[in-house]
């Protein structure tokens, strides 16, 4: 199957919004469109016609582009269930176990509430990637915002359990922080010292630091390897107040 492109573009002054790109079908959707003109531009440099936005969670940041962008394009917004009364311009609601796809590329929704009260994944398992919002960081997890430690430690074992090849494409540009307090959770993981070199040296230079891989997170997030929910949620306490 020929592989899908994806091109990452940058808003207001952390987010990361995913055009997905199939060259064979010629679809294309966007990823939790916080703002429409980034997305407008980018898909004139492409040359692409906008088939769909799939939301991960309601928040501004990730929707605030759908109207726009729905005017636009005629696109379809796909997004939670359990968050369509915060996402009035959903034309499709999804829920655990769905299906989506952008061609023949199928994705399976997964639900993974806690920063959010509905917040969802999309897991194209044949592809080995995962569209995880803010719920999955690079060393990171999204803040405990509507849910519960319990909540997010379930969903962190979900991100465990799949492959160590699946690329991982978040939302936001979190990873120099996150690293800096990982150092701190886990003062002598080899692994998160070597991969906070790499991410100093490209911040450094202005580049990204995402997508990441499952086994990147295995091996350096404190909360993907958190032994459990207690631990999880006192790692994230302490990251909530954390001042490096």
């Amino acid at each position: 199957m020929t592989a899908l492109r994806i091109v990452r573009v940058p808003a207001f002054t952390d987010n990361y919004i995913w055009l997905v790109h199939d060259p064979v079908s010629a679809e294309t959707i966007v990823v939790d469109p916080g703002d429409a003109d980034p997305v407008l531009a980018a898909l004139a440099e492409q040359g692409w016609q906008l088939s769909a936005i799939w939301n991960t969670h309601w928040h501004p940041d990730h929707t605030g582009g759908n109207a726009a962008l729905k005017a636009a394009t005629g696109c379809t917004v796909i997004a939670p269930a359990a968050e369509a009364a915060k996402i009035p311009t959903a034309d499709r609601l999804v829920a655990e176990g769905d299906t989506v796809a952008i061609g023949a590329h199928v994705a399976t929704v997964l639900e993974v509430p806690a920063h959010t009260a509905g917040h969802i994944a999309y897991h194209f398992a044949g592809d080995a990637l995962a569209f995880v919002g803010d719920t999955l960081f690079a060393m990171g997890c999204g803040r405990l915002f509507e849910g519960t430690a319990a909540q997010m430690f379930t969903a962190m074992q979900r991100f465990a359990a799949m492959p160590d090849d699946t690329i991982v494409y978040c939302a936001h540009e979190y990873t120099l922080s996150n690293g800096r307090y990982a150092l701190v959770a886990e003062p002598d993981n080899a692994a998160i010292r070597d991969r906070m070199a790499e991410v100093e040296r490209l911040r450094a230079a202005g580049e990204a630091t995402v997508p990441t891989t499952i086994a990147a997170e295995r091996a350096t997030n404190p909360f993907l390897r958190a032994a459990d929910a207690r631990m999880l949620a006192e790692r994230r306490a302490a990251k909530d107040s954390f001042a490096g």
